[in-house]
């Protein structure tokens, strides 16, 4: 697929119910699908859409070993709520490791610190976790109201770097429309995260760099 293609896609599919989307990309991806989580507020709403499709799909999740208590604490009740299929990748070095060796997880404006963090702990597991399980269609919850460099996004991205096609079917939901799926779902939230690959809201850790 190329980037007219995606085009294409994103003007056919923009009204189209989130859940449609997903159950689209999950008959044209001939079983070669993900979705990634970070268990961050929110993330049981695209894993809940996922597994009313596909009740097996693989969702991976990088564990980088700096996860509040909190964080571990939801992604297992909401494993065990969902059932889901957790494809666990974690870096070559534990949290305790890269400290001792590297020292703590750098502050907000030490950029290059950040960046070599983010390479080293996520986005390696990534990048290794994306190759062992070889998706055509990568499945995120990505939204457009996250912060300024994804309100540049769409509903489907081709990512060459990955040679795999990321899909965002709630990328024009408000914050509302997470809370109202939650609620009428019975899902869980938890808003005690803490990604220290980004630290501020507004910075990429690299995953999602918009592509130019």
């Amino acid at each position: 697929m190329n980037n007219a293609q995606t085009e294409i896609l994103n003007a056919r599919f923009k009204n189209t119910p989130a859940i449609e989307i997903v159950r689209w990309v999950v008959e044209q991806s001939d079983d070669r699908v993900v979705v990634s989580t970070n268990f961050r507020p929110y993330e049981a709403v695209i894993l809940h859409l996922c597994i009313q499709v596909k009740h097996n799909i693989p969702v991976l999740w990088v564990d980088h070993g700096y996860n509040r208590p909190a964080t571990y604490r939801f992604s297992q009740k909401l494993c065990e709520q969902l059932r889901l299929n957790l494809k666990i990748f974690l870096p070559k070095l534990s949290a305790a490791h890269r400290d001792a060796v590297y020292g703590p997880v750098p502050e907000v404006n030490d950029e290059a610190g950040l960046q070599k963090f983010s390479e080293m702990m996520k986005l390696e597991p990534f990048e290794r976790g994306m190759k062992e399980l070889a998706p055509t269609y990568w499945i995120t919850a990505l939204r457009k109201v996250q912060n300024p460099n994804r309100a540049e996004m769409d509903i489907f991205i081709e990512e060459h770097n990955l040679d795999v096609v990321k899909v965002n079917p709630v990328f024009y939901w408000t914050d509302t429309d997470m809370e109202d799926c939650l609620n009428q779902n019975g899902l869980p939230n938890e808003w005690d995260y803490f990604d220290p690959a980004k630290v501020d809201e507004k910075r990429e850790c690299g995953l999602h760099v918009r592509q130019k």
